[in-house]
Parts: C-alpha cells; sequence; structure tokens
C-alpha cells in the first residue's frame, strides 16, 4: 500500500507519522503525481511545530510543497500535462491538502511544470521554492543588474544559495552572511563575492568594508529580528530590504532613523505573490527554467534521505548543519 505523511498534532519532527493511503482521484484542474523526491523546507518544520506565521496547520494535515515525479492519473479537463510526463510541483497549492510528502500527491494543474531536460529527480525537486523565492526581489519588484549590490543573508541555506546564484547571474555583486565559517566554502562556490560570518565579524561595519563604504542597494532576509538593525545601518541610500521570513526569535523593531535619514524600503514579501499570479509566475517560470537549461542556476543539494527516514531528515533540518537542499526520496 503507498504511504503519506502526516501529523496529528504539533511538535517535534517525531510527530511526523507515514501512514499507509490509497491514492486520491484527481479532481477538476488537478493532477496526480507518483512522487519520487521531496525537497525540505524551513516552513513545513515550523508548520508542525505551529510556528509557521502564514498558516496554522489543522488535523491530520498533509505537509510539503515540492516535489518530482511521473505523473500517473489527470482529471478530465486537463489537457496540457499528460500521463507519464516527469514534472515538478510550484507552492501554489494548500499544504495541508496537497500536501507531497509520501509516495503520491494531488496537486492543481498550475502548480505543475515540466522538468527540463537532463535534470534528475533529485534536483527537480529542490527548484521551486528557492529561485522563486529570489525572483521576485531580485528580478520582478528588484529589477536588479550590474549596478546593484545585493546583500543575501543566511547565505547556506537553499534560498540564500538560489539568491546568489541569481543574482550574479543578472551581473550583481554580492555580500552574502553566514553564522558558521565552515559554510563559506560553499557561499563562495555558488558566487558570492564576499563573505560575512556574524559570529566573528560585526554585520554592518562589515558590509560597509565589502561595499567600499557605499553600503548595498538590495536585501534579501529571512532573518529579521534585532539584525534588521544592522541592515538598516549598513544599507545605501534609497535601498530595499525584503524580509521573507522570521527565523530570528526576538522582536523585530523598526529603524525607523536609518529609514527616514536614507529613504529605506522594508517591504515584505513572500512567494505567494509570485506563484498565485498568473502573468507573474508565467513570468517566473521561464525566468527560471532559462537559467536551469543554460546551468546559470544549478540546485545544491546537501544530503539525501529516505522517505521511511523522515524524521531524521525533519531533525537535520532543524539542525542548522546543512549548506543547500535536503532531499527525500520514495
Amino acid at each position: 500500500m503507498p504511504k503519506i505523511v502526516r501529523f496529528h498534532r504539533l511538535g517535534g519532527p517525531e510527530e511526523l507519522r507515514l501512514e499507509e493511503a490509497a491514492p486520491e482521484t484527481p479532481q477538476a484542474g488537478e493532477v496526480r503525481i507518483r512522487v519520487q523526491a521531496v525537497g525540505l523546507n524551513n516552513s513545513e518544520a515550523q508548520l508542525r511545530r505551529g510556528d509557521y506565521p502564514m498558516l496554522k496547520a489543522s488535523f491530520p494535515s498533509r505537509i510539503g510543497r515540492e516535489c518530482a515525479g511521473i505523473v500517473d492519473a489527470v482529471a478530465p479537463d486537463v489537457e496540457s500535462i499528460r500521463v507519464g510526463d516527469l514534472v515538478s510541483t510550484i507552492p501554489a497549492f494548500d499544504i495541508q491538502r496537497n500536501g507531497v510528502y509520501g509516495d503520491w500527491c494531488v496537486v492543481p494543474q498550475a502548480a505543475i511544470v515540466r522538468v527540463p531536460p537532463g535534470m534528475g529527480r533529485i534536483e527537480a525537486a529542490a527548484v521551486w521554492q528557492q529561485y522563486l523565492t529570489a525572483y521576485g526581489p531580485l528580478v520582478e519588484y528588484g529589477r536588479a543588474d550590474e549596478r546593484h549590490v545585493v546583500l543575501i543573508t543566511a547565505g547556506a541555506s537553499s534560498v540564500g544559495l538560489g539568491a546568489i546564484q541569481m543574482a550574479k547571474s543578472l551581473g550583481c555583486k554580492v555580500v552574502a552572511t553566514t553564522r558558521s565559517a565552515g559554510k563559506t566554502g560553499v557561499i563562495r562556490r555558488a558566487g558570492a563575492d564576499h563573505v560575512i560570518v556574524t559570529e566573528t565579524e560585526r554585520l554592518a561595519s562589515s558590509i560597509l568594508d565589502a561595499t567600499g563604504g557605499k553600503g548595498f542597494d538590495l536585501a534579501l532576509d529571512p532573518i529579521a529580528g534585532p539584525g534588521l538593525e544592522a541592515l538598516a545601518a549598513s544599507a545605501a541610500s534609497g535601498a530595499t530590504i525584503f524580509l521573507y521570513g522570521q527565523l530570528a526569535p526576538e522582536p523585530t523593531p523598526f529603524p525607523l532613523v536609518s529609514v527616514m535619514r536614507k529613504g529605506l524600503s522594508i517591504r515584505g514579501y513572500t512567494l505567494w505573490e509570485i506563484t498565485l499570479d498568473p502573468a507573474r509566475r508565467e513570468r517566473a517560470v521561464r525566468f527560471i527554467c532559462d537559467g536551469l537549461e543554460t546551468k546559470r542556476l544549478q540546485p545544491i543539494i546537501d544530503r539525501v534521505f529516505d522517505l521511511s527516514d523522515i524524521v531524521a531528515a525533519h531533525r537535520y533540518l532543524e539542525s542548522g548543519r546543512q549548506a543547500g537542499k535536503i532531499v527525500v526520496t520514495t
């Protein structure tokens, strides 16, 4: 019997249960996938714990947004996707009903993209969350190019590494941060021009040193918290700081004086702005697929687990030791 992953109450990784479940029949506009690989994301651990700011779990809840696999059933009204296609999923659906952890999932047709030629199932499961998160601030809104200095915090995360690759493909100078000196190598290999280790370096002064005193023009930050004040202090005049997460447990003070003096914009952002808007989603998919085909964008895989080890995979996800994407295969 095929299996899916669900959780029935909030808590640690041990709340994830591998349960037998017969594959559901796709409803109107839906596609069923025989899952081969799943990409893990921090937001999924937050949902499981109950501290994901965008959604509260209802039980029992499926989980997971990114997978790659073979289409094995389609609803009668689906024409552009066929049984047998190798596809991956865009995060653009109800994670609790359509979650992808397991041997099968059913997702909306709009969330399906054919895997580019030559890309394997593991890499295909690691594409859309990271590159769509980076696409909005860098391309859709930031219009980043060779004139811009881009700051990317949490640079060794899958989103951080993907954003570095994307910013470099646009011609930007990139400054990235990490807490661990052991992760500087993978960040540099992704293309960062400067890496700041926040455990040993002062953030604001190091950013200014790396940019010749000018500061950054665009920042992508999933951390927030008190560090926002240091980002504002090291921003260039007219810079924009995109906040796309809340990893810091402390409150986030608003740096009013720096914002007024420099004319800064501090903007909240989620990839839903892209994935739930058909026109933006189409532009993003074209841009990212082109980057994948030309190898300007290449998912970096940290470690691969088996579905039977989903609890261990989530423990590793929460450890913070990874540099790149964690993938689970079925």
